[in-house]
């Protein structure tokens, strides 16, 4: 009876630990630390940022900068009141920090080739009171520089740049640059799947003609690094286009379709979001493609769904806002559904962490739909209201950042 009694104290304890484990985890995946500070120093050899906080984060790099001269890292938790950002130096062109799923992202637009060449977190010590994630970006052998926006005065050695006593003061006038936002343009079916149907036409052939209209106007503003699944009428299949917007860290996706219906007189514009009866495809989703071990979170399965849950809610509402938006600028520019915001679980809504709409501009089998997307000043005023929205929903205080 003793051996039973310890047995059964010793199971009880081990479920309470458990239990406190969970919640411990929980908490932490939860919590917030500040940002206090983004330092940048180096030289055309290698450049060091700095970001200070007031407390420990774990973070991932979604992009050294190999590909294409931006490097993209996503701290956890960390809290960022607005959106934070400044002239670089060496290396770096500029950098920007904004929030993004559930943490703070740090882009850098760098100089010249390179990319990350290691990053570690420092904890408080030699008098400074707060944690520091370094992230140090070296240039590619014989890489050429372009314009940076660092100050003109030669930047002190890396090693020398953090000390506080040597901390180099900006001019006051220095204007900080930020960054592009990468806007994905998906234009529906392709190649051997031509989609919709229409008396004069086939659905393919809008939607990338009006994509390439967008993808024009958006590029155009300056503001906005586009990024199209396809510029050709070739097959790009669904999960594909997805993870085209996740390698390219977008900040919005947006697949352009037109509609066909049973019956001729249907017409009108709508906007999809991500449905909620389409969570557990989702999930299925990042599983497949490892989202989960991307992320650095292949630990306890409960941290995974929270932090899988917190993001995909974040998206989900950021995805909601602009559709929104959308609709509201179309109208009037093109006739609308009566529920013209609806939401469905298509494949390319998928990506937890990439804000997602599909826009069906009409009805190829309604003969006025198909004439006004066919006519291409029509098409090019439906488009406007498109970048017109994209515009609305990032703010008008975007300008043009230093390539």
């Amino acid at each position: 009876m003793v051996g039973q009694k310890r047995g059964r104290a010793a199971a009880a304890l081990l479920v309470v630990g458990i239990g406190l484990a969970a919640v411990a985890a929980s908490q932490a995946a939860t919590a917030d630390v500040n940002l206090l500070k983004v330092r940048v120093g180096g030289d055309a050899a290698q450049t060091r940022a700095v970001i200070e906080l007031d407390g420990v984060t774990a973070a991932r790099v979604l992009s050294d900068g190999s590909a294409n001269r931006r490097v993209v890292v996503l701290l956890t938790g960390v809290k960022v009141a607005q959106v934070q950002q400044g002239p670089g130096r060496g290396v770096v062109k500029a950098w920007l920090v904004d929030p993004h799923q559930g943490g703070a992202r740090l882009q850098m637009d760098l100089a010249a080739d390179g990319k990350v060449s290691r990053r570690f977190l420092l904890p408080p010590a030699d008098g400074m009171t707060s944690y520091r994630y370094v992230i140090d970006v070296a240039a590619s052998p014989g890489a050429v520089m372009t314009a940076s926006s660092a100050p003109k005065p030669p930047a002190p050695a890396v090693r020398t740049q953090f000390l506080p006593a040597r901390m180099p003061v900006l001019p006051a006038k220095s204007t900080p640059l930020p960054l592009k936002k990468v806007v994905v343009i998906d234009a529906g079916h392709g190649g051997r799947d031509s989609g919709a149907i229409g008396a004069k036409g086939l659905e393919k052939d809008l939607n990338l003609a009006a994509a390439q209209t967008l993808a024009d106007k958006l590029t155009r503003t300056g503001r906005y690094k586009v990024v199209m699944t396809r510029s050709s009428d070739v097959y790009v299949p669904l999960d594909s286009r997805v993870r085209i917007a996740q390698r390219a860290d977008a900040d919005l996706f947006i697949s352009i379709h037109a509609d066909s219906g049973p019956e001729p007189g249907l017409k009108g514009a709508s906007v999809y979001t991500l449905s909620d009866k389409a969570t557990q495809r989702a999930t299925r989703f990042v599983s497949n493609d490892n989202w989960f071990m991307k992320a650095s979170l292949a630990g306890d399965q409960g941290v995974r769904d929270i932090l899988f849950d917190l993001t995909q809610r974040a998206t989900r509402n950021r995805s909601a806002v602009f559709a929104q938006t959308l609709v509201s600028r179309i109208e009037g520019k093109a006739p609308l559904l009566r529920r013209s915001h609806r939401d469905a679980g298509f494949m390319v809504l998928l990506a937890p962490d990439v804000p997602a709409v599909l826009l069906e501009m009409g009805f190829v089998s309604n003969p006025e739909d198909e004439a006004r997307l066919r006519d291409p000043a029509s098409r090019s005023r439906l488009m406007t209201a498109v970048a017109q929205a994209v515009d609305e929903h990032f703010g008008e205080s975007i300008r043009l950042a230093g390539w």
